[in-house]
């Protein structure tokens, strides 16, 4: 990738608008302008910005508007919004008109939708992988211990769950054991199906986590963090499974040292 003069952030939760802002910088991207959002966006991103304003999520003409103003070609969107402040949306006018136009909301189709509409402002989203290729986990074993023949089988067993649950927009995680499905991943996010899966299996469940069937690397990208790791922990989960060059590990060398620690293995395929 050339070297931009300008990069736009679409900053959602956690450390990953952080991580992304800090990779930029090192890749030699001069500015640095983000869009955050109010009860979202960790305020501890705005040191390391050079341009940052706080708007409600929904408002579409407001950050379209917003990025014309400070010379934004290209940004990226980085971190996820809280599914209830989904449902507390206050969308303006120029996101009734997108919503109006949508058959299906979902992730997908709602984050295409405004892809298209910065697209047509001129502003060109990235894939949401980039200056971030080093975090993306590679194939094989990861942390922990090899895992046993059991696991390996349900860990087949559970991408294939996976594939056909993410096939169906419904989501891209699943926790199985011993060859049953314990949790499936709806609108309440890959920790809260943890939780639940774990809740279910006592100890020694699996979490498997696909990208979608044709994933637009833009967004939405399989992430997993030091989060998920301590989720999956209290769980008593003994494998996270992901797939390979398609999966970011956010603080990689924290999400390993975290899973050893926690006696709890990472493979990618």
């Amino acid at each position: 990738m050339a070297i931009l003069e300008t990069l736009g952030i679409i900053a959602g939760n956690g450390v990953y608008p952080r991580l992304l802002a800090d990779a930029a910088r090192r890749a030699g991207v001069k500015r640095v302008v983000a869009a955050a959002f109010t009860n979202e966006t960790d305020d501890r991103l705005v040191p390391m910005v050079d341009q940052v304003e706080w708007m409600r999520v929904g408002q579409l003409a407001r950050l379209i508007s917003y990025f014309r103003k400070a010379g934004v070609v290209n940004a990226i969107m980085a971190g996820q919004i809280a599914p209830q402040n989904l449902f507390d949306l206050r969308p303006d006018w120029k996101m009734l008109f997108l919503f109006a136009r949508l058959k299906r909301r979902n992730a997908e189709s709602i984050f295409a939708a405004i892809g298209d509409e910065l697209a047509t402002a001129g502003v060109t989203l990235l894939p949401a992988t980039s200056f971030l290729e080093d975090s993306l986990a590679p194939a094989g074993l990861i942390a922990g211990r090899k895992l046993t023949h059991r696991e390996e089988d349900d860990v087949s067993f559970g991408f294939e769950i996976a594939r056909e649950v993410s096939r169906l927009d419904i989501g891209q995680t699943v926790i199985v054991r011993n060859g049953t499905v314990l949790a499936v991943e709806g609108f309440e996010g890959t920790n809260e199906a943890i939780k639940r899966g774990g809740a279910l299996g006592g100890k020694n469940a699996l979490v498997v986590k696909v990208a979608k069937p044709g994933q637009d690397m833009r967004f939405d990208v399989p992430v997993i963090g030091v989060a998920t790791i301590e989720v999956a922990a209290e769980a008593h989960i003994r494998v996270i499974a992901v797939e390979a060059g398609r999966t970011l590990l956010l603080e990689k060398e924290t999400v390993i040292a975290r899973a050893k620690e926690s006696g709890m293995s990472i493979v990618a395929r």
